[in-house]
């Protein structure tokens, strides 16, 4: 075959141009420190390539982004919650400290303050937020958990009322005490001594009528309910439903011989209660309310009315008409003290409902006869739906712990209502089942947030109340018998009103002495009651802990897997600096020597050889 020289100059210049090729490809890798510049290079370098730069990314973003951000957030709760432990610490001390220390009224007064400082701060800690979401209120990151001073300027711009269904257990039923001093007080003369010298016929009773009663109550976990002599805010009359978990009673036929006696047992029986317009205070100072069954269910799970039925069933008669008796006497009071009055003197013989101090309050008798732990029994409670419209700044907001509706009139100032309602809470644990978790590796998740309900309590607030209630209760009967004795000095000893108002002071210090053993005890109770809400809040600061402690040995993990697949993608795309360099410069000799060589082919022909 005969060489030509086209066919020199072809190989010489494909020759050159791979070489020039493969300098140009290890000068790429020079400067991007990479064996690859597109797949079609090595397939199966960038294959793996791509592998492992999906895992580095999937890692940089759980290590420097996720588990950053719930660690932030897990010490944030830690932090918010080492303050609630400190004050729920101060507030124990402060009651252990207090049956000793505080005696008088005045110290009762300043132990008030104090707790009353450490209360708000107790429930400021709610709000703690992080980058604009408040850390405690679940999927409700944008609403506090108690309200706010802006909140509070908005509801003054557009009212907001909320119907609240609560429910209490047999643990929640409370005893109290009531100290009645009434009859110290018959016959005088505005507040001080006897309005004549009566010739005293029943100076030996004063004494004998300071009586300490003891009733019960479910403590509703807000004060200043709406009252039900009101209307809500579409204008209809105010209402309390009351669920009792169960209801008994006997019926006996006496028609038969021997008579015939009937166990029946109700459960869920369902009180609609009201207050009918017109309705005028009793002697007692109640307003008696009108009592309806509204629904209920028997022993085999039968549901009354139940509109499934055809045709449908109605209430039984007997369940109407004895249960309905039994629970008539339901009267609304204004005032705390004549509440309780109404039930220690019996004139009120079935529930006192208080909305401004937010209880409903029943006798011993009455609790003994329709209250038993039996029927509190598989999951069984005691429900109360109530409306409340007035709120304070600090109060908790009810969508964090309670099904209710909201309802707000979302017209400006002057213009007609328009009511807007929004619902929480309707599933039953709805409420609770709302922890935000944060993907921190593969097919792992970490719970980041600690829900209000946990550790925020209502009762905080609420024992605070029953001590203020006391304190007034102290201040009364201190100052009936400042009144007492001061009047007293105005008579010589020998006189009838002399030894009438002696005796009043008698029961005036066996009244006090009541009350102040009444406060006694409350500190007492009160401290079991700090040391339950130190056990919640240590349950919730050591769950927030243990995530937090499980999330750092996360950390460390994919810190060491980061670096890992670091490694792995700079063994699979990196190259080795010196080799690339030798293979370069030798590229480079090649190349150069490629060109003169092929430069000294080109200057001869054929001729030149023939």
């Amino acid at each position: 075959m005969r060489m030509t020289n086209k066919i020199m100059r072809n190989n010489s210049a494909y020759n050159i141009n791979q070489n020039k090729i493969l300098q140009d490809k290890l000068t790429n890798q020079m400067t991007n420190q990479s064996k690859i510049v597109r797949p079609s290079d090595d397939p199966v370098v960038a294959i793996r390539a791509l592998r492992l730069r999906s895992n580095v990314t999937a890692v940089s973003q759980y290590n420097d982004r996720n588990a950053k951000d719930a660690e932030q957030w897990l010490t944030l709760t830690a932090d918010a919650m080492k303050t609630v432990g400190d004050v729920l610490d101060s507030l124990y001390k402060q009651a252990s400290a207090a049956p000793a220390k505080f005696q008088t009224t005045d110290d009762l007064r300043i132990y008030l303050t104090q707790v009353k400082q450490l209360t708000a701060e107790f429930y400021s800690c709610a709000n703690v937020d992080y980058a604009g979401r408040y850390v405690f209120s679940g999927y409700r990151t944008d609403l506090p958990v108690t309200f706010t001073e802006e909140d509070m300027k908005e509801r003054r711009a557009h009212p907001v009322s909320y119907n609240i269904d609560e429910e209490f257990g047999f643990q929640d039923i409370r005893r109290i005490n009531y100290t009645d001093f009434d009859k110290l007080r018959e016959n005088l003369g505005g507040t001080t001594g006897p309005t004549t010298a009566p010739g005293i016929t029943d100076t030996d009773s004063y004494e004998q009528h300071v009586k300490n009663s003891s009733m019960y109550s479910f403590r509703i976990s807000y004060n200043n309910l709406d009252s039900l002599t009101k209307t809500d805010m579409a204008g209809n009359p105010q209402k309390m439903t009351i669920t009792i978990p169960e209801y008994k009673y006997t019926e006996t036929d006496t028609t038969t011989t021997p008579p015939t006696v009937t166990d029946y047992t109700y459960n869920n029986v369902k009180l609609e209660i009201t207050v009918p317009a017109g309705t005028t205070a009793g002697t007692n100072g109640g307003l008696a309310a009108s009592v309806n069954v509204v629904s209920a269910e028997d022993a085999a799970g039968n549901k009354y009315p139940d509109p499934t039925a055809t045709p449908p069933t109605t209430l039984p008669t007997q369940l109407v008409t004895e249960a309905e008796a039994t629970f008539r006497d339901v009267q609304e009071f204004s005032d705390q003290e004549v509440a309780y009055k109404a039930i220690a003197d019996g004139t009120c013989t079935g529930i006192a409902y208080i909305p401004t101090s937010g209880e409903l309050v029943f006798s011993e008798d009455f609790y003994k006869a329709n209250f038993s732990e039996n029927a509190f029994k598989d999951g069984k409670s005691f429900q109360v739906n109530y409306d409340k419209s007035e709120w304070e700044t600090g109060d908790i907001n009810p969508v964090h712990y309670f099904n209710c509706v909201e309802t707000i009139n979302t017209a400006a100032e002057g213009e007609t209502a328009v009511l807007r309602k929004t619902w929480y809470n309707s599933q039953r644990e709805e409420g609770r089942n709302q922890d935000i978790y944060y993907d921190v590796g593969y097919n792992q998740q970490i719970q980041v947030n600690t829900r209000a309900d946990e550790i925020f309590t209502h009762d905080v607030q609420r024992d605070l109340d029953d001590f203020q209630y006391y304190l007034k209760q102290l201040e009364d009967i201190d100052k009936l018998k400042t009144d007492l004795e001061t009047k007293q000095k105005e008579y010589a000893e020998d006189s009838d009103e002399y030894k009438d108002l002696a005796l009043r002071i008698a029961g005036a210090d066996k009244a006090w002495g009541y009350i102040r053993e009444d406060i006694h005890t409350k500190f007492e109770n009160q401290i079991s009651k700090y040391q339950k809400y130190q056990e919640d809040s240590q349950v919730a600061m050591t769950d927030n802990a243990t995530r937090g402690s499980r999330l750092e040995l996360i950390s460390t993990r994919l810190t060491n897997q980061k670096a890992t697949f670091k490694e792995l993608q700079q063994d699979n795309e990196g190259i080795d600096i010196t080799e690339v360099a030798v293979e370069l410069t030798a590229s480079e000799l090649t190349y150069n020597a490629a060109l003169m060589a092929t430069g000294k082919i080109m200057q001869t022909n054929l001729m030149n050889f023939i």
